[in-house]
């Protein structure tokens, strides 16, 4: 009797594991076709970018772009969320090539509020960035590339060029000090510059650093390394590495100093900024680069010690 209750308690185990671990299969099976997609909207105050999971229905890259795109234009009824791209603004057309998505719109685009309109760009590149086979966005008024507040273009974005902040809120400000080094007066080495900036905190730390090496500096002890006709196309960071994406007014002749320091003045600025210990320089997107016919640009550089000048 001892043993007839013994196999029957055990026979109660068994079925209960068994059917705890179909329940378990179960509860993960829809785990297993999630794509984590989501889609962008602006929230109805304007104030913020949103977020609602989305499971696509197209597999190649021109179905998945149609089919984000034909999002971005909807709005979320439901939460009555407002749409990245509004109702009265028309995408012309756009093209991918290399991974560089280019979407070009009508004039109306310009109608929209200054501080609508990055929630806007951010949305639709948090939504278009995350098929595999695009990079980056940039964004095409007409004919004419978008421009910033300072008149210039704001070349190729991508995910981390909108900096997560509390709510994603995009109208905030935050300052920090950026160490950046520049050509020193004979042009052979490199002078650092401590400089205090104000800046948006959705733009990434690594944009805001290029820009000001492309601006020059501000002291009369240091002197310009970068031609300043260079335009920034991208730029993202990812397991320690920055690629800094540039388009080709950085090969131009620029200032009289070593093939070095142009380089240089990028790199060691850039791994100043906690996180990042390697930099690659691209030029429109290419690595098979020979610049001033010495340095390669399919190099990951790292930090020259060297080349900074002694105080």
């Amino acid at each position: 009797m001892r043993k007839y209750r013994r196999i029957c308690f055990l026979c109660v185990l068994l079925v209960l594991f068994t059917a705890l671990w179909g329940c378990n299969r179960r509860e993960q099976k829809p785990e297993e076709h999630e794509t984590g997609y989501q889609i962008y909207y602006i929230n109805k105050d304007e104030t913020a970018v949103v977020t609602e999971a989305y499971e696509p229905k197209g597999e190649t890259v021109s179905a998945l772009l149609e089919e984000f795109l034909g999002c971005l234009k909807e709005s979320n009824g439901e939460r009555e969320e407002k749409p990245a791209i509004p109702e009265n603004v028309t995408l012309l057309d756009y093209t991918l090539e290399k991974g560089q998505l280019s979407l070009r719109f009508d004039l109306a685009y310009l109608d929209m509020n200054p501080l609508y309109e990055i929630l806007c760009r951010s949305a639709i590149v948090r939504t278009l960035c995350q098929i595999p086979e695009v990079e980056s966005v940039s964004f095409m008024v007409e004919d004419s590339p978008l421009m910033d507040s300072n008149e210039t273009p704001i070349g190729f974005l991508n995910e981390e060029s909108f900096v997560e902040n509390a709510g994603e809120e995009i109208n905030t400000y935050t300052k920090t000090t950026l160490t950046l080094y520049f050509a020193n007066e004979k042009g052979d080495h490199l002078v650092s510059e401590r400089v205090e900036v104000r800046y948006s905190s959705n733009m990434s730390v690594e944009k805001l650093v290029v820009e000001r090496l492309i601006k020059g500096p501000i002291t009369k002890s240091a002197y310009p390394a970068i031609p300043s006709d260079t335009k920034i196309v991208s730029i993202s960071t990812k397991d320690g590495i920055c690629y800094v994406n540039l388009d080709d007014g950085f090969l131009g002749q620029g200032y009289d100093v070593l093939e070095q320091i142009p380089v240089y003045s990028i790199v060691n600025s850039l791994t100043e900024i906690p996180g990042i210990s390697k930099v690659q320089i691209l030029i429109n997107g290419e690595t098979n680069i020979t610049y001033q016919e010495s340095i390669r640009f399919e190099t990951i550089f790292e930090r020259n010690l060297d080349l900074i000048e002694e105080s």
